[in-house]
């Protein structure tokens, strides 16, 4: 991990344990807010439905997760309550929540916008 990771990675652990009230654990890698999944810089994390349950996987890869980049996770990630790294097929990490993979849009340009919601009838917020 380079030092700009460890360094984003040092304030989302703060960031998350000061989120107080609807928050999740302060070793979780996103947090709730305004009823959905958000990272710690506050973009909205989506789900797709080609996903299955309990996915060990993610069906998003190449382009799709140009467009839909996965919620990373470090190589070390361990599981921690609902969640959990998954391997991806380009041989990175990825968080799930709940068997979910997590994912931004790359067309959502500032913390809270929601503009993935409901696209092509596959993909939404990820609910807490």
């Amino acid at each position: 991990m380079n030092t700009r990771s460890r360094l984003l990675a040092a304030l989302a652990l703060l960031t998350l344990s000061a989120a107080g009230p609807g928050a999740h654990a302060a070793d979780a890698p996103a947090m709730a807010r305004d009823g959905v999944l958000v990272t710690p810089a506050g973009m909205t994390l989506y789900t797709f439905d080609k996903d299955p349950a309990d996915a060990t996987r993610s069906m998003c890869n190449g382009p799709c997760a140009n467009n839909w980049p996965p919620l990373a996770a470090d190589k070390s990630a361990a599981p921690t309550g609902d969640w959990k790294p998954i391997a991806r097929d380009d041989g990175g990490m990825q968080w799930s929540y709940k068997g979910k993979p997590l994912y931004t849009w790359s067309k959502d340009q500032k913390p809270g916008d929601r503009s993935g919601d409901g696209m092509n009838g596959v993909w939404h917020t990820a609910a807490p």
